[in-house]
């Protein structure tokens, strides 16, 4: 039987917009089932000892988190529901962002409809090595990856699900592996010196969540890693609460050219300037302005 466990959502928080806000749920370990609208997800760390799997759903005004395993305590309790609270955002504060996007009847819907809390992963470094696998490929090609890393890599939970890789395993195999395992192409060897650097020690990305780094220094951090250019550096400060950056793409410049400009192509400074009055939220809104109504 599971153990239910059960969180407080703020009053301006939708389960449902946070869900489909990001395209991490079609990524696994995550899994929608979108009939009964639940996101099953593999939570691990060394609290943990080992991967656990989760439902989370949400009932009467509750998330709700089903566990599948049952031989958890307290402490381990405690740390599944704040993995809880980051994957949803629960503690972001957008008030100052509705406040910004208030007189713009445009993106009304978003404060209206609770919008605005990107859905990330349990950890910084599964957001990391998922934006990597994003970079110069297809949606599809990175659904697979994310799936080979997972299946092929990740630790069973209880009932066979796997979770995502942890920096450790992954640095346990050759770049050979990424390459013919994988599927990563030039990221195999991007994947196979990261993993070494993040378990050793040498990088950390769980600390940019908190980091006193103003934006741009940050930014720049990210940057040093391979396979990290500044479409992937902002898409990450996106996933740790930092939205100064629009985290251009081929995808968001279509959709801004097919709302804003006629379908015609433009300039990147054209489009910098259409959200400039956003200022430090600008990276929020147009990510809600173009994926969202």
């Amino acid at each position: 039987m599971p153990k239910n466990l059960f969180l407080d959502a703020p009053g301006n928080f939708s389960f449902r917009q946070t869900i489909y806000s990001h395209g991490w749920y079609q990524l696994l370990p995550f899994l929608l089932d979108e009939e009964k609208f639940c996101l099953y997800c593999v939570l691990t760390d060394t609290t943990l000892q080992k991967p656990v799997a989760a439902v989370i759903s949400e009932t009467d005004g509750k998330i709700k988190v089903e566990i599948f395993e049952n031989k958890i305590d307290q402490k381990q309790t405690e740390k599944i529901l704040r993995d809880v609270r980051h994957i949803l955002r629960l503690d972001d504060n957008l008030e100052e962002f509705y406040k910004s996007i208030k007189t713009e009847n445009k993106l009304a819907w978003i404060g209206k409809q609770h919008a605005g809390r990107l859905l990330r992963s349990p950890t910084v470094w599964e957001d990391l090595v998922k934006t990597i696998c994003t970079t110069n490929c297809s949606w599809a090609l990175t659904k697979k990856m994310t799936a080979n890393l997972v299946e092929k890599l990740g630790e069973q939970t209880a009932d066979g699900r796997h979770a995502f890789p942890t920096a450790e395993k992954m640095a346990s195999v050759p770049a050979d592996f990424y390459k013919n395992e994988i599927r990563a192409g030039y990221r195999s060897s991007y994947f196979a010196e990261l993993a070494e650097k993040a378990a050793s020690g040498i990088i950390n990305p769980e600390s940019w969540l908190n980091s006193d780094l103003p934006t741009k220094e940050l930014k720049k951090e990210m940057k040093q890693i391979k396979g990290v250019g500044d479409y992937a550096a902002e898409n990450l400060l996106k996933l740790v609460g930092r939205y100064d950056g629009l985290a251009l793409d081929s995808w968001l410049r279509a959709q801004f050219y097919k709302k804003h400009n006629g379908e015609q192509i433009c300039d990147d400074r054209q489009i910098e300037r259409h959200y400039e009055r956003f200022g430090d939220w600008r990276g929020l809104a147009i990510w809600c302005d173009l994926s969202g109504k």
